[in-house]
């Protein structure tokens, strides 16, 4: 495959057996839990361990889709997880996933596209650049820098809509604006709640912006 599909997010379910009144906390606790176990899955599972990982977090995202029906959250972790698992998986069976994770993020978008920050347009516009274009996939540049733009409006602060931004820019070519949407990312507000996630994409911006001004020098 020309493009490889970054690896993202991961999930885990908890089956609650409370009524709408616990709802909210019930998903709350459902997205907490996701965030966390894929930054474990991501940033400190063996490669060798990675897909049966994937897999298996995979499989727990449907299941939280399924136990909170009409929420964006669920939703877009469940279309992330898709993604992370074509990434490391990889080669012409990715397709599928991708596309099942495409599907997912759109139906998020319906719901709500501001949900989780407008995680739902970093991850479309992530899709889009990092896949490979027609016939073999829907890959697309133009839609990608549309719907990162949009993440940008909404979280123009944030370390991933920067980050994701960055390395579409460095893929392109684009290598001095890259350079600076991975300055913006490393300067993020730290996220309390997610300092393993941080943590690595603190990592994989350093390196990304030093390929960036190897090719400005």
């Amino acid at each position: 495959m020309k493009k490889a599909i970054t690896a993202w997010f991961v999930a885990a379910l908890l089956l609650a057996g409370g009524g709408a009144a616990n709802a909210g906390s019930d998903l709350d606790q459902t997205i907490a839990d996701l965030q966390h176990r894929w930054a474990v899955a991501n940033y400190q599972t063996p490669d060798d361990r990675k897909e049966d990982a994937f897999a298996a977090l995979a499989k727990r995202a449907h299941e939280a889709t399924l136990a909170f029906p009409g929420h964006a959250e669920p939703l877009i972790w469940e279309g992330i997880i898709l993604g992370t698992y074509a990434g490391v998986k990889g080669g012409l069976g990715a397709l599928g996933l991708v596309s099942d994770a495409k599907a997912r993020l759109e139906a998020a978008a319906a719901i709500d596209p501001n949900a989780l920050n407008g995680s739902v347009y970093t991850s479309l516009g992530s899709l889009y650049y990092q896949v490979p274009g027609w016939p073999l996939s829907f890959g697309d540049d133009d839609r990608a820098r549309a719907y990162l733009k949009k993440a940008l409006a909404i979280n123009p602060d944030g370390i991933d809509p920067n980050y994701f931004y960055g390395d579409f820019l460095l893929e392109n070519g684009d290598y001095e604006a890259a350079a600076k949407a991975f300055e913006k990312a490393l300067k993020a507000p730290a996220r309390p709640d997610r300092p393993l996630a941080d943590k690595g994409r603190r990592a994989e911006a350093r390196a990304k912006i030093e390929i960036a001004r190897a090719h400005i020098e």
